[in-house]
C-alpha cells in the first residue's frame, strides 16, 4: 500500500485581496519505504507539499492520502493523532523543532511519547540518534544553547525518535558542513533501510538528491520531472502538459511553437518557424 497518494492536489492562499496558488493538479504516489528528493527553485512549492505530506495543511482541492486514510475526512482532533504517530518532521528552521529548555536526550525522549517506549528505551534510543548525529556528548546541554548547525543536527535526531512511517525533513543539511551532512544523508538512508521508513526531504542540496532513491521536480506548482536509478524523466501531467526542462529551453524557449511527431515508442518535438 503507497504511504502517500496525492490525486490533483491544488494549494491556493490568500495574499491580501489576491489569491496565490502554491500547488497545481499535483499527482504523486509514493510507496513505502522509498527516500525520495523533491528538488525545483525556490518558491515552487516544495515546502508547501511537504506540509501537506506532514498534515499541517489541507488541500484547497483534490485528495490526499497518508497511510491508507483520506485526509480531508479526518477531523482536527484524529489528524493530529495520524501526525503524532505516523509522521517525524524536520522544519527549514530548526529551532522551530525544538524546546529551547529542554536538553538535546529530553528533546528526543519528548519526541517518542506517541510511540509509548518505556523510559529506559527512550533513554537508549536517544543515545543512539544523538551519536548518530555527532552530538554523542551534547545530551544534557539545553537545545537553545546549542548553534545553529546543532540544532539542525539534533531536529534531524528527533524526528525519527517515534520510529515514523513516514519522515519528512526541509532542508536538512543547509547549514551543515560536509562531514555533518554526510552523517545526516546516512541516517536518513538507515531509517528508511531499518524500518521501512519511507523519507521525503526538500533539498537544494545535489548531494542529497543523488543519495536518495528518487528525486521530485516541482516547477511551477505542477511536477515536472521524476529521477529514478540515475535516470532523469520528464512527467506527463493531467489534460497531456509536459514542462521542458529548463536546460532545454534553448532548443524549444517558452512561447515557441513545435510539431508533434509520432513515434513507434511515443513522440518527438520539433520547434516549427512561425
Amino acid at each position: 500500500m503507497s504511504v502517500i497518494r496525492c490525486d490533483g492536489i491544488v494549494q491556493i492562499y490568500k495574499a491580501q485581496d489576491a489569491e496565490v496558488v502554491a500547488l497545481r493538479d499535483v499527482d504523486l504516489t509514493i510507496e513505502a519505504g522509498e527516500t525520495v528528493a523533491l528538488l525545483g527553485p525556490s518558491g515552487a512549492g516544495k515546502s508547501t507539499l511537504l506540509w501537506l505530506l506532514a498534515g499541517l495543511l489541507r488541500p484547497s482541492a483534490g485528495r490526499l492520502w497518508l497511510d491508507g486514510t483520506d485526509v480531508g475526512r479526518l477531523d482536527q482532533r484524529r489528524l493530529d493523532r495520524l501526525r503524532a504517530a505516523h509522521s517525524g518532521m524536520m522544519l527549514q528552521n530548526p529551532a522551530r523543532n525544538l524546546i529551547g529548555y529542554l536538553s538535546a536526550a529530553q528533546n528526543i525522549a519528548f519526541a517518542q511519547r506517541a510511540a509509548g517506549r518505556a523510559r529506559r528505551s527512550a533513554r537508549r534510543r536517544a543515545r543512539e540518534l544523538l551519536a548518530r548525529v555527532g552530538l554523542a556528548d551534547a545530551g544534557d546541554r539545553p537545545a537553545g544553547r546549542m548553534s545553529g548547525g546543532e540544532q539542525q543536527r539534533l531536529a534531524l535526531a528527533v524526528a525519527p525518535a517515534n520510529a515514523p512511517r513516514l519522515l519528512l525533513a526541509d532542508e536538512p543539511t543547509s547549514q551543515l558542513d560536509e562531514e555533518s551532512g554526510t552523517r545526516v544523508i546516512e541516517l536518513i538512508k538507515d531509517v528508511a533501510t531499518a524500518g521501512g521508513t519511507t523519507a521525503v526531504v526538500v533539498t537544494h542540496d545535489t548531494a542529497v538528491s543523488e543519495a536518495l532513491s528518487r528525486t521530485v521536480t516541482i516547477r511551477d506548482g505542477r511536477v515536472g520531472a521524476e529521477g529514478r536509478r540515475g535516470e532523469d524523466f520528464v512527467v506527463v501531467g493531467r489534460e497531456g502538459a509536459v514542462q521542458v526542462p529548463p536546460e532545454y529551453h534553448h532548443l524549444l524557449p517558452p512561447g515557441s511553437m513545435a510539431r508533434i511527431e509520432e513515434l513507434d515508442d511515443g513522440i518527438a518535438l520539433r520547434r516549427a518557424e512561425p
